[in-house]
């Protein structure tokens, strides 16, 4: 007999599994409890309902991603560190477009209910759990301005730039309009990076070196 975790697990699980599969207008708890061999009840007994089933589903996507995020060596080149991240973060939201869009996205569907205005908060959620995955970018932000190759704009404002250039490209490819063939990356992604962190005052020469230098590190993961 399965444990009250052991159901617990199983239909996050489950409900990861939907949702990738065929989106978030599926996830039903008739669905769920088909896919783990439980009742509907069970979602509601574990979770009070759907809308607590859908705040664990993205409560363990955004435990995986600030996994992405942070499974990186830290070098002292906080700029190359930073770079590396994003090919993470790239990998994460190409690998699980339909949780990653639960977690950011803007559709009723999504977790726009637990999005902070971190120009006012300093962070992007004001759920403890989700914030986490911000903290990392906030920290390579504040390596990066410690180690004088950007200015000091107020590292939850340099986040949310940076932020923006990766999640606005990701949503584009996820979307079919940089192909499939990594150009994403070469003609877009890398270019407006540079051009954004040399804005900000890094050297140019400097910041194509950190570049290279995090292409290496990634191998064949763009």
């Amino acid at each position: 007999m399965a444990t009250v975790n052991g159901v617990r697990d199983q239909l996050v699980d489950a409900g990861i599994r939907v949702l990738e599969r065929d989106g978030m207008p599926a996830l039903s708890a008739r669905k769920l409890a088909a896919e783990t061999g439980t009742s509907t009840m069970a979602v509601y007994t574990h979770f009070g309902g759907m809308t607590g089933l859908i705040d664990a589903i993205a409560s363990e996507a955004f435990t995986r991603f600030t996994h992405a995020l942070t499974d990186i060596d830290q070098t002292d080149d906080p700029v190359a560190d930073y770079m590396v991240m994003g090919v993470h973060y790239r990998e994460f939201a190409l690998a699980n477009p339909k949780r990653y869009q639960l977690m950011f996205g803007t559709s009723a569907e999504s977790l726009d209910r637990h999005h902070a205005d971190l120009t006012v908060t300093g962070n992007a959620s004001d759920r403890a759990e989700f914030a986490v995955s911000f903290e990392a970018l906030l920290s390579v932000v504040r390596r990066m301005t410690a180690a004088g190759r950007i200015r000091d704009d107020g590292e939850s404002a340099i986040a949310g730039r940076l932020w923006s250039i990766i999640h606005g490209a990701v949503l584009l490819e996820i979307a079919g309009f940089f192909g499939h063939v990594g150009r994403a990356v070469t003609e877009i992604l890398a270019p407006i990076t540079i051009d954004v962190l040399v804005g900000m005052g890094d050297e140019r020469e400097r910041a194509n070196q950190s570049l290279a230098t995090a292409v290496a590190r990634v191998g064949d993961r763009i």
